[in-house]
Order: C-alpha cells, then structure tokens, then sequence
C-alpha cells in the first residue's frame, strides 16, 4: 500500500472517530436535559456540548472532503455559532433566574441577585 493510500485511511477513520465522538457528546447533552433538575443546569448540559461537538463534525467533514475551500466554507460556521450559542444560553440563564425557574439552594454565589436588585431600584 502506498503512502498516500494509507494516509487517505488514517484521514477516514479520524473523520470516524470525530463523528462518533460528536454523537456521544449530542447523547450525553440530551440526557443532561432530560435528567439535570433546573435550567441553569439544563443550559449547561445543551451549550457545553453543542459547540465541542461541532467543532468535531467540522473537523469530520474537513477530513472527509479534503478540501481547503470546504474548510473555508465551514469556519464562519463555527465562529458564528461560538458566538451566538453562549450569548443566547446566558440570555436564556438570565430569563430563568428572574422568572425564578432554578433552584436557588444550588447556586454557589448568586452574583445577579444584587444587580437585578439594583436595576429594580432605579
């Protein structure tokens, strides 16, 4: 077998390898849903997940296609979605806590409870 060759299975099996890691990672942040007892904890479960697993099927389909314009393609993909998934988790974060859906007896420090208090004020 040449090198080439061999290089083009060690390219699929890591592209293998990165899809099925993405599938647990999907998995597990569907039973944190499903199992965690308020959103806060809900939320981590979804977002934490959510972007390592899509860096995986970039990097899957990256590997896949072998293509310098594909991986160009799918870059403004990740970026976009790094950005938007933690700014709508803390926005939703925020939703829960001032519609009291999250056990307050878990929080360590409740850092948004003097702000909010605070804004109310005003």
């Amino acid at each position: 077998m040449s090198d080439t060759g061999l290089l083009e299975q060690l390219m699929d099996v890591a592209a293998v390898v990165c899809v099925l890691l993405a599938s647990v990672l999907s998995v597990a942040a569907g039973i944190g849903l499903l199992r965690f007892p308020d959103a806060l904890s809900r939320l981590h479960a979804a977002t934490k997940p959510q972007i390592f697993g899509l860096l995986l099927i970039i990097a899957a389909i990256a590997l896949d296609q072998r293509s310098f314009a594909t991986l160009l393609a799918l870059v403004p993909v990740f970026v976009f979605q790094s950005l938007t998934a933690p700014v709508a988790a803390h926005m939703v974060g925020r939703a829960a806590y001032r519609t009291g859906q999250l056990d307050t007896g878990t929080l360590v420090v409740d850092e948004l409870g003097p702000a909010i208090e605070r804004s109310d004020s005003l």
